[in-house]
C-alpha cells in the first residue's frame, strides 16, 4: 500500500531531525519508522488508516487506553486553572492531593513525596537521598549500593551505575560509580526440581552473605519487585522481597523498591511489594502514574528519613530539583488515573482479564517453539529458542504486519497491554502472536 504524502513527508522529516531513543538510527534505512496519527483505546492508527494493537502499552506507560475521556477531561479542566508553577517556595492543589493519595496507598507508612520527571530521575533521587541520609546521621562510610544481577533502573549515570544490562552499561562504564550485583531470584535460573520460592530463598542467602560482610559501607539495596523487565521479564517469588526486607533492617541498609514499571497494578496488586507484605524505605514510581499521558515520577519515603534532612543548615537539606517538579498538569492526570482505579475496581477486573488471556494463550504457551511461558498480573512473557541474532527485529516487523505492536527483548516476547483490553482484542493478540511463533 502506498503511504500518504503527509505520512511520507513526516517520515523523512523525523529521520532528519529526531534522534530516536534506544535506536540505532542507521537501521531505519531499511526498517521504516511507523508514523502514528492518533490513538484510541488499545489501538494506534497511522496516517493511512492502518491500526496497531498497542500490546506493550507504549513502553509500559499506558494503563487505560489512548485518548481516555476521563483523563482528557481532567487535563482540560486543569488547563483552565494552572499549567505549572515552580515547586520551590510555592505549592498547588494537584500536587498536594496526589501526595496525600499516594501516601494513603502505602497505609501512611511512606508519608513524604519528592517529584521528578521520569523513572531514571526517581532512581537518582532515591540513591542520593539514601546516601545523604547516612551522611546526615553520622554514617558517611555508607556510600555503596547493591542491585540484582540483570537489573535495570534507568540510563542516567547514577541509575546506570546500579543497572546490570551490558548493552546499556558497558560503553559508559568509565563514567559510572561501582556497585555490587547479587544473584537474581529469576526463577528461570532455578535448578531442576527447585521451586521458585526455594530459589528465591537461596538467592536471599547470597544477599545475606554480602550484607554481613559489607553492611558498614552499604547505603541501600535497590530491587525491581517481582519482575525485572529489561532483562527479559524475569519473574521471581515474593519470598525474596520478604527476606530482603528483614536483612535490610538487620544490617541497617535502606531498601529501595523500583516500582517504576511494576506499580499501578501491573503485577496484580497496586504495588508489587504488597504481595510480600512489606514496605520499602523508598518507593520509586513513574510510567503508569499518569496513565501514560505526561512525564512524572515520584519517590515516597518514611518520616524518619525526612526528619534527617529537617534542619536550619541548608547543606543538610535535599538539594535536588527538576524545573517541572510536581507539574500541575501531570499531577492532575495522575489524580484522574487514581480515580479510575478507585471507581472501576481495576485490580479485581484485571484478575478476570488475566485469566481470560491465560486461557486464550493456552495453545501459545504449549507451542513447541516457546519456553518458560509465564504470567504475573498483567504481564506475560515467553522465550523463543533461536540462534537468529535479528530475531527481535523480524518478530517486530511480522507483528506490525498483523496489526500488533510487540517489541521482543532479545528472544523474549512479552505482552503488557493497557488494562482496557477486551475479549476480542485478547483473542486477536494471542492468535496472531501464535501465527508469528509458528513461522519463527
Amino acid at each position: 500500500m502506498q503511504t500518504s504524502t503527509r505520512s511520507d513527508l513526516l517520515l523523512k522529516r523525523s529521520l532528519a531531525a529526531v534522534w530516536h531513543p534506544c535506536t540505532q538510527m542507521k537501521q531505519h534505512e531499511t526498517l521504516p519508522l511507523v508514523p502514528i496519527a492518533r490513538g484510541s483505546g488499545c489501538w494506534l492508527y497511522d496516517f493511512d488508516g492502518r491500526r496497531y494493537l498497542d500490546a506493550i502499552s507504549s513502553w509500559w506507560v499506558n494503563l487505560f487506553g489512548h485518548g481516555n475521556p476521563r483523563i482528557n477531561a481532567a487535563l482540560t479542566a486543569q488547563l483552565g486553572e494552572l499549567e505549572h508553577v515552580l515547586l520551590a517556595g510555592f505549592t498547588h492543589e494537584p500536587v498536594v492531593l496526589l501526595s496525600e493519595r499516594l501516601s494513603l496507598l502505602t497505609g501512611g507508612a511512606l508519608g513524604h513525596c519528592f517529584y521528578g520527571s521520569d523513572g531514571a530521575s526517581a532512581t537518582e533521587i532515591a540513591l542520593k537521598m539514601s546516601f545523604h541520609y547516612w551522611r546526615n546521621t553520622g554514617r558517611p562510610r555508607k556510600t555503596r549500593f547493591v542491585s540484582l544481577a540483570g537489573s535495570y533502573h534507568g540510563e542516567t549515570l547514577g541509575a546506570l551505575s546500579v543497572t546490570d544490562v551490558a548493552l546499556f552499561k558497558d560503553t559508559y562504564a568509565p563514567l559510572l560509580r561501582a556497585s555490587t550485583q547479587v544473584p537474581s531470584p529469576d526463577w528461570r535460573l532455578a535448578e531442576n526440581g527447585e521451586s521458585p520460592r526455594e530459589f528465591a530463598g537461596r538467592c536471599a542467602q547470597a544477599l545475606e552473605q554480602h550484607l554481613e560482610q559489607h553492611h558498614l559501607e552499604t547505603a541501600a539495596l535497590i530491587v525491581e519487585p517481582l519482575v525485572q523487565a529489561a532483562i527479559g521479564m524475569a519473574m521471581h517469588d515474593a519470598e525474596y522481597l520478604r527476606r530482603a526486607r528483614v536483612l535490610c533492617e538487620r544490617y541497617e541498609v535502606h531498601l529501595i523498591a523500583d516500582e517504576i514499571m511494576t506499580g499501578f497494578g501491573r503485577t496484580g496488586t497496586f504495588f508489587a511489594c504488597e504481595q510480600a507484605g512489606i514496605t520499602p524505605d523508598f518507593l520509586c514510581l513513574s510510567k503508569g502514574i499518569t496513565g501514560g499521558y505526561l512525564p512524572l515520577s515520584a519517590v515516597l519515603t518514611r518520616d524518619a528519613i525526612y526528619r534527617a534532612f529537617y534542619d536550619e543548615a541548608v547543606t543538610r537539606g535535599f538539594l535536588h530539583s527538576h524545573s517541572y517538579t510536581g507539574n500541575a498538569l501531570a499531577c492532575r492526570a495522575a489524580l484522574a488515573t487514581l480515580d479510575i482505579f478507585e471507581h472501576d475496581a481495576v485490580i479485581e477486573a484485571n484478575k478476570a482479564k488475566a485469566a481470560a488471556l491465560n486461557d486464550a494463550a493456552r495453545e501459545l504457551a504449549q507451542h513447541p517453539k516457546t519456553r518458560n511461558f509465564r504470567n504475573t498480573g498483567m504481564i506475560w512473557a515467553f522465550e523463543i529458542e533461536t540462534g537468529d541474532a535479528g530475531f527481535a527485529r523480524r518478530f517486530f516487523e511480522r507483528a506490525l504486519a498483523r496489526e500488533l505492536l510487540l517489541r521482543p527483548i532479545g528472544n523474549t516476547v512479552y505482552f503488557m497491554p493497557p488494562y482496557v483490553i477486551n475479549g476480542d482484542e485478547i483473542a486477536l493478540l494471542t492468535q496472531r502472536t501464535l501465527e508469528i511463533v509458528a513461522q519463527a
